[in-house]
């Protein structure tokens, strides 16, 4: 019996997915160009905008979801006066899992003068889905970075609701060398009764942050003065020289319309495959 369920576990452990996308951008004449790609795995990246201007690139998981045990790397480094803005093909989907959690690692590094947006679509959790992400990024004091995420605790429209799980995001921001924030968010056990917590989420399902750098009390004065448009809960705070917006919604179509209304009052410009 035992050396079954050895053999099952081996068999399991062997069909986890492994992706990475590791490569560096550079600016020359104005013009922002890929340098070296490597992709492993079941992870890839493709480039499909003119890279006349600032360049754009989307994430595509062909393993079709995230699941226990699974592992994705992404390093990423933006040379001086290069633009780079990157999304996914579609929302990430993690499923639930009696094993391991999966873990998502997110390096980037972006030099004086240049500018980053990682704009990925919604991370949608399953009910008893684990996992653990991480972001370490490296910006020069003269960078610029706009990075946001939601992450949807079921699908709402669908009649599902995450009640057990466990999601650890922890993410660390340093400036000139300098760590400027530092955070990890920790949900685990019974995390339905945990959102439907007043000083958690009050039952909201969808969270959300946008980090962008720089940022001041100017941007936001003027993100405040759509205050009134947000159909969900919306803070926005700066200190240390950035910015930092959150949102907690009911649904996550209603946190994507805040968020999207905030990265308007930013002037930033949105990935296409965000307005289909």
């Amino acid at each position: 019996m035992r050396s079954e369920l050895s053999a099952t576990s081996t068999l399991f452990e062997a069909n986890r997915a492994r992706g990475a996308v590791r490569f560096d951008v550079h600016a020359r004449d104005g013009v922002t160009r890929r340098g070296a790609v490597h992709e492993s795995g079941s992870l890839r990246v493709r480039f499909p905008s003119p890279e006349d201007q600032g360049l754009s690139g989307v994430f595509v998981n062909t393993a079709g979801g995230v699941a226990g045990g699974d592992r994705f790397d992404v390093e990423i480094a933006a040379a001086d006066g290069a633009r780079l803005t990157l999304t996914t093909a579609a929302a990430e989907k993690v499923y639930r899992t009696p094993g391991a959690a999966a873990q998502l690692n997110i390096a980037l590094k972006v030099g004086a003068g240049a500018h980053l947006a990682w704009l990925p679509q919604e991370t949608i959790l399953f009910d008893r889905a684990r996992v653990q992400r991480r972001f370490d990024i490296d910006l020069d004091e003269a960078a610029s970075l706009l990075l946001c995420e939601i992450v949807v605790f079921g699908r709402t429209a669908m009649g599902e609701r995450m009640e057990q799980g466990e999601f650890i995001d922890r993410w660390r921001l340093r400036r000139g060398g300098r760590l400027v924030f530092a955070e990890t968010v920790r949900l685990d056990g019974d995390i339905g009764g945990k959102l439907a917590r007043p000083a958690v989420a009050k039952g909201g399902a969808a969270i959300g942050t946008a980090l962008i750098v720089p940022g001041d009390e100017p941007l936001v004065e003027r993100i405040r003065e759509a205050s009134e448009s947000f159909s969900g809960e919306v803070g926005i705070s700066a200190w240390n020289g950035f910015a930092m917006a959150r949102f907690c919604a009911q649904d996550a179509a209603r946190l994507r319309a805040d968020m999207m209304t905030v990265l308007a009052r930013t002037g930033a410009a949105l990935p296409r495959l965000w307005l289909n």
